[in-house]
């Protein structure tokens, strides 16, 4: 089954970023475009590798992308009018906000979302698994590497990424 059909794969994941941006007592991730351009970097770490490159920084060691990623696309994302996009994230954030693990929060004009105590600790548990602790690796470099505003990341993957926006609307990545 590919990783497009599961949704506990997707929940999964944003768990893991949002353990990096927005932990209890935090503002929380500002913003479902930064929340976006995030989850793109993490999924399409190819394109994150270029983005490394042009900063003059590195994979953390054993987070590289192996070459099967640098040549597969882990799932497809939508070339929406402001970048990739995903349209599971209502659902998926919803679905996160009913089961007790995120809540939303007041962000700088637009909500913010971060985890509670309950999905700090399945992130954490999920983070030491075997399956997933190389996308707490990776998150954790995108919380230190691109901790930028929902804009400033969509204006550095306009800018550096053409590839990835010159698709036409509605498009998959």
């Amino acid at each position: 089954m590919r990783a497009d059909d599961i949704t506990d794969y997707h929940l999964a994941r944003l768990l893991i970023l949002l353990s990096y941006f927005g932990r209890p007592g935090t503002g929380g991730l500002d913003g479902l475009t930064k929340l976006a351009k995030l989850d793109f970097l993490l999924r399409y770490p190819s394109f994150t590798d270029r983005l490394l490159a042009s900063r003059n920084a590195n994979w953390p060691l054993g987070c590289e992308p192996s070459s099967d990623e640098v040549q597969a696309v882990e799932s497809r994302m939508i070339r929406y009018k402001y970048g990739p996009w995903d349209n599971r994230y209502y659902p998926l954030l919803g679905q996160l906000v009913g089961c007790g693990l995120a809540e939303t929060v007041k962000g700088r004009g637009r909500v913010a979302i971060r985890l509670t105590e309950s999905g700090v600790g399945l992130a954490d548990a999920l983070a030491h698994s075997e399956e997933w602790h190389v996308y707490a690796g990776r998150s954790e470099m995108l919380s230190k590497r691109f901790n930028l505003t929902g804009n400033a990341l969509k204006k550095m993957i306009y800018e550096s990424l053409p590839e990835a926006v010159d698709i036409p609307h509605w498009g998959e990545i």
